[in-house]
Parts: C-alpha cells; sequence; structure tokens
C-alpha cells in the first residue's frame, strides 16, 4: 500500500512493492507507445501508397488511377516505398529500450533511415517541380509549402547525421526528430483535410492552407519534444554512424 511504513523499515510505494519482472513490463509498455502512435499516425499513407503501388504493378486498382504515375512511374515508386519503410522503421528509433538494449540496431537501422529519409525528401521534390499538380492541389502557396518541406527535410537529415559523425547527440536526435515530423506529414494532413475542408471548402487556398498546416502542427510538436527533451539532462551515448 502506498505511504505504508514497515516496521523498523522505509517507507515504500506502490511501484516500490512491485516485482523486478512487473516493472519491466510497466517500463516497456510505455516505451513502445511512442513509436506504436507513430505507426498508427502514418497507416492511412501506408495503406494508401500500397495500393497506389498495387495498381502501378498491374494489379488491382485499388484507388483512382492516376495518369502522371503512369507516365512516369519511377519517381513515385522511390516515393512511396522509402517513405513506407521511413515512416514505420523510424519510429522504432524513438523507443528509449531499442536504443539503451540495441545500440547495434539502433545504428545500422540509422545508417538505413538517412538513406530512406534522403529518398523520400528528394523524390518529393522531383515530383512537385516535374509533374503537374493533382486535380485541386495546384497553386504557387501549395508548390512552396512542398518545396519548404521537402528542403527542410533534407537538410535536417543532413544536420542530424552530421551531428552524430561529431558525437553531439543532443542535437542529432533534434535534427532527426524534425526531419521525421515533417516526413510524417501526410498522415497528419489526413486530419487536417478531413476535419477541415468540411468547414474551409476544397478551394485551392484553403486546401494549400490545410496541407501546410500538417507539416506545421507536426513541426511545432516535434520542436516542443525536443525543448522538453534537452532541459533534462542527456547522457552522452556512443552512437557511431
Amino acid at each position: 500500500m502506498a505511504g505504508q511504513r514497515l516496521k523498523d523499515g522505509p517507507e515504500i510505494s506502490g511501484f516500490d512493492n512491485e516485482s523486478a519482472p512487473d516493472r519491466q513490463v510497466r517500463r516497456n509498455g510505455s516505451t513502445w507507445r511512442l513509436p506504436a502512435a507513430l505507426i498508427a499516425l502514418s497507416l492511412v499513407p501506408v495503406l494508401a501508397g500500397s495500393a497506389r503501388l498495387i495498381g502501378l504493378s498491374g494489379g488491382p486498382e485499388l484507388i483512382p488511377a492516376d495518369s502522371r504515375f503512369v507516365a512516369s512511374p519511377v519517381p513515385v515508386v522511390v516515393h512511396i516505398l522509402s517513405a513506407i519503410f521511413y515512416s514505420v522503421l523510424g519510429a522504432f528509433q524513438f523507443s528509449t529500450s531499442v536504443r539503451r538494449r540495441r545500440p547495434g540496431w539502433h545504428r545500422a537501422a540509422g545508417r538505413l533511415l538517412v538513406g530512406l529519409g534522403l529518398a523520400v525528401a528528394f523524390s518529393a521534390l522531383w515530383l512537385t517541380q516535374f509533374y503537374p499538380p493533382a486535380e485541386g492541389r495546384s497553386g504557387e502557396l501549395l508548390y512552396v509549402f512542398r518545396l519548404v518541406a521537402g528542403s527542410a527535410m533534407a537538410l535536417s537529415i543532413v544536420l542530424g547525421f552530421a551531428a552524430i559523425r561529431r558525437r553531439d547527440v543532443t542535437l542529432h536526435r533534434a535534427w532527426m526528430t524534425r526531419a521525421y515530423a515533417l516526413g510524417l506529414g501526410a498522415g497528419t494532413q489526413v486530419f487536417t483535410l478531413g476535419f477541415g475542408e468540411p468547414v474551409f471548402g476544397t478551394g485551392e487556398l484553403s486546401t494549400a492552407l490545410l496541407l501546410g498546416a500538417g507539416w506545421g502542427i507536426n513541426v511545432a510538436v516535434a520542436e516542443w519534444v525536443i525543448r522538453k527533451r534537452t532541459a533534462r539532462p542527456v547522457r552522452t551515448a556512443v552512437v557511431e554512424y
């Protein structure tokens, strides 16, 4: 019982009465909540991207075909595949237990994620620059938003990689968190569009602002997490790439 004092012994709390296996189960459960939530956020884009790949490979059209992608499928295939693996694999990099117990796996996954993240960012920039805009997704404002998001994601990955090469773990985690937040923008855009379009309509300006809000929300949350994290003392870890 919390607050109970044993005879001739120290005061104990409810958690102090837990056995070591019970404490381990509780810690493991909490450390996997964030990766699970991040994967859940990316679920709709992952499913939509998978459906697009099935259609482009000659399978059934689970979502409406897009003539832009049929005419030039390679960039969009690269973008979808890299985004799926980046969003799912990247979520596990936020697991404290993985970083502490499997540092080798964390380093190997990190190297792979650098390549995947850059593929996501540069393929997104390619699609923005060389593909005609989709119907209802045109306009200069959205074009600028996409250029900024793709460029910022690529720059964040490069800066994060450079930081870990200098063994600056705090800065590395900050930049990689920003990159992942931008890469997961499509997941949040499901909600900004889903809730925003019935209210603000589907015009060019409102659509651009709602899509931009998806990236903006993710970046704001990432900055909050980074500042909360850096407010606590951080142990220097040996993480090499």
